[in-house]
């Protein structure tokens, strides 16, 4: 075990795999930490072996206040949550005071969302640190990350499919875009990225498959929902029958990287890393 002086690291947990694996890298690190999952969100299973709490998304003044009592200095948001519908909400006052100033921005998307709650939680003192920031991940270089390699006429696909889901992060809308010989067959919303990978793979053409493009948002909050894969993204892939996957090197993050590079080589994908422009 490696000692840091690091302060106590509040993990806010969602969906996937993500949570569990910041909880394993403050433990190889001497690092403490409080695991907060999200009632309805994260999978209990996954945290086999870890101590963890159980908090609703719309009880946000007991968040905070679980924060302050373990001594939780710095915060930490972990996992995919669905944005919920007032009524599943269930808000608490703290969360119906963010939620009617939120109501009054013009801007409601999902990244103008992750912004607030950021900066609510700055302005109760907490630091909020990103994803890869706490797993020290290095900055992926561009190119191949596996033994694969994209084709030209699959590498105008990937400049394509960057360019529109520029356009559509621009518009806060989603990360990703999936093309195949030059036609979009899907762009991702509020669905997420599974469910377009999904969706365009009952449009796929004959010939080589589609290829899945996933960068981050010109205005991204990295700190709160950064665009993220991992293996499951590439048994995802693969089972629609696409080509390869396409990702931002500069922005995307990669959950266990020798395991998903591992299992694209495996089945036959090219991952790669591209540079977005910004």
């Amino acid at each position: 075990m490696v000692a840091t002086d690091a302060p106590k690291l509040g993990i806010i947990a969602g969906a996937g795999i993500l949570p569990r694996r910041i909880a394993d890298r403050c433990l190889a690190r001497g690092r403490d930490f409080l695991l907060l999952l999200l009632d309805g969100h994260a999978d209990p299973a996954l945290q086999s072996g870890l101590a963890f709490q159980t908090v609703r998304l719309g009880a946000v003044g007991e968040i905070f206040d679980r924060l302050r009592k373990a001594g939780c200095r710095e915060v930490v948001f972990a996992g995919k949550v669905e944005r919920p519908s007032w009524r599943a909400l269930r808000p608490d006052w703290r969360a119906a005071k963010f939620m009617a100033e939120f109501a009054l921005k013009a801007d409601k998307g999902d990244d103008a969302l992750m912004t607030a709650i950021v900066a609510a939680c700055e302005a109760e003192g907490f630091v909020v640190r990103a994803p890869s920031e706490v797993l020290d991940e290095d900055r992926l270089a561009s190119g191949p990350l596996g033994r694969l390699s994209p084709t030209v006429e699959q590498s105008a696909d990937i400049a394509l499919g960057a360019k529109v889901a520029r356009t559509l992060g621009r518009l806060d809308i989603g990360h990703a875009a999936v093309v195949q010989d030059g036609l979009v067959l899907g762009v991702e919303a509020v669905e997420g990225t599974d469910a377009l990978i999904e969706r365009s793979g009952k449009l796929r053409r004959d010939g080589a498959g589609p290829v899945l493009v996933k960068v981050s948002k010109p205005q991204q909050e990295s700190r709160a929902d950064p665009p993220t894969i991992g293996p499951a993204t590439i048994a995802c892939a693969a089972a629609a029958g696409f080509s390869g996957i396409a990702i931002g090197a500069d922005s995307t993050l990669v959950i266990d990287l020798e395991a998903t590079v591992a299992a694209a080589d495996k089945a036959g994908l090219f991952l790669v890393a591209i540079e977005t422009g910004e």
